[in-house]
């Protein structure tokens, strides 16, 4: 279970996001359902325009990361993330929440300066 970014020994000059255990769970059972390699495969975090704050986060499968991504790996899963995206969710917590109220992955990030009302979008 590694709690360190991949990059040849450059950990120390990028910022880390961190995954909670329960999120990896939740990301790799999905991983698994999809029928991906979770050696190579891994979950892409990512930061879109859209919502009613300007940006807003996105999650996907992949089976391998782009050649330019920054590569974590936190409690057995590998999360890719591309430099345009990295700048908005550096120090970033990802999370995954069960409730009555809601069920899902949630980013806790550090950058963000207002949300909007529902919380689907941000602004750094």
């Amino acid at each position: 279970m590694s709690t360190d970014s991949v990059d040849g020994g450059q950990a120390e000059t990028r910022p880390e996001i961190e995954v909670t255990e329960d999120a990896a769970e939740q990301a790799l059972s999905l991983l698994e359902n999809e029928g991906l390699d979770d050696d190579e495969a891994g979950l892409r975090l990512f930061v879109q325009q859209g919502g009613c704050a300007g940006l807003s986060y996105g999650m996907r499968f992949d089976e391998e990361p782009d050649e330019d991504d920054t590569i974590y790996e936190h409690h057995d899963l590998r999360v890719f993330v591309d430099p345009a995206s990295l700048k908005y969710i550096e120090g970033s917590i990802l999370d995954y929440e069960s409730g009555l109220q809601a069920e899902g992955f949630h980013v806790e990030n550090p950058n963000v300066v207002s949300e909007c009302g529902c919380g689907e979008s941000f602004r750094t």
